[in-house]
């Protein structure tokens, strides 16, 4: 399975703006600039939509791992933070941080750590990423 993605961005770093438009026109030609990741403009940025890509990812994730532990979620609430720093090679990502809340009732706290940490090391977006994956996992 493939899904596509595309953008366009015209003009220099500092004053050029970009369009980003997902295969399924959930995201159609949302903007992205220099101030909209580096400072604080309006639009979106590469590093928001990972974040939003890795929340949406480990949530189905844990919701398939917490099945097969014969847990039922009845909810599950993750945002992600991606950090982007400047270091002497340039701008990295250098920290992904997840935080989790999930209503499962009767779970066992311990048996749904083990499934949040299975699913932290296993979601194909943790796989993907190349940056340490922070989490916290709170069963309600």
């Amino acid at each position: 399975m493939k899904r596509k993605a595309g953008a366009v961005w015209k003009g220099g770093l500092k004053d050029g703006r970009g369009l980003v438009s997902t295969e399924s026109q959930t995201l159609s030609q949302a903007s992205f600039a220099f101030v909209s990741r580096f400072e604080h403009g309006s639009g979106t940025n590469p590093e928001e939509l990972i974040a939003a890509a890795h929340a949406a990812c480990f949530s189905m994730a844990l919701a398939a791992e917490l099945e097969k532990a014969s847990m039922s979620p009845e909810l599950i609430e993750t945002e992600a933070t991606v950090t982007l720093e400047k270091l002497d090679p340039g701008w990295r990502v250098t920290g992904i941080r997840l935080d989790v809340r999930a209503k499962v009732p009767g779970a066992d706290p311990a048996r749904f750590q083990k499934a949040a940490e299975t699913t932290k090391a296993g979601c194909p977006v943790s796989v993907l990423l190349n940056a340490p994956i922070a989490m916290t996992a709170e069963l309600e």
